[in-house]
């Protein structure tokens, strides 16, 4: 054989093998952009489905609260636009912001529950507020799920050589779900009867 062929054949060998490893690279990596993404969404709609039970659950409380409390109108109407601003947020960072002022406006709820004895020993207030702190419990459990996929993702995004690849297939970092209020995600509301 031609040892110009042969180095010719060689050549076109290593080409191959390249080519073959680089476009594994890419399915792999394309592969894992989508798994993380999926990860993402499903931990997003885990949230999105603990805000609207807290939210389901919100005007019940505030409804009891009212019946002690007809002299607070203002942390009422507090919570009633915290509650439509958690309801219509559309991404992370809405709702991280519409996170803060509800968890502002539950404590205020609660601190004004404090002044009535009766209401404090009300069955269905207590009921009531054992549903909001397990709702608050799934919320930070679906929010570390939520952040860790977005963590992930993130980090596949940005690092190099994924960071070309990843955008021009449309993949873009995600937001993570955060609060202004860092003390209101580490202790959701509850009180102490």
């Amino acid at each position: 054989m031609d040892t110009g062929l042969t180095t010719t054949l060689i050549v076109i060998g290593v080409v191959v093998v390249v080519l073959v490893v680089i476009g594994i690279y890419l399915w792999v990596t394309y592969n894992a952009l989508v798994t993380l993404k999926g990860r993402v969404d499903s931990a997003w709609s885990d949230i999105a489905v603990q805000l609207q039970r807290r939210a389901d659950l919100v005007p019940t409380i505030v409804d009891t609260v009212h019946r002690y409390a007809t002299h607070e109108k203002s942390v009422f109407e507090a919570v009633a636009k915290a509650r439509t601003e958690t309801l219509r947020a559309d991404d992370a960072t809405q709702a991280s912001v519409a996170e803060g002022h509800m968890q502002k406006a539950l404590k205020s709820v609660f601190s004004v529950a404090e002044g009535y004895p009766q209401l404090q020993s009300s069955q269905e207030f207590l009921q009531l507020q054992t549903e909001l702190v397990d709702a608050e419990d799934k919320i930070q459990s679906a929010r570390r799920s939520y952040n860790g996929g977005v963590r992930e993702l993130n980090t596949k995004i940005k690092v190099f050589p994924n960071s070309s690849f990843a955008k021009s297939r449309g993949f873009h970092e995600a937001s993570f779900f955060e609060t202004n209020e860092a003390s209101a995600i580490a202790e959701p509301p509850r009180v102490q009867f």
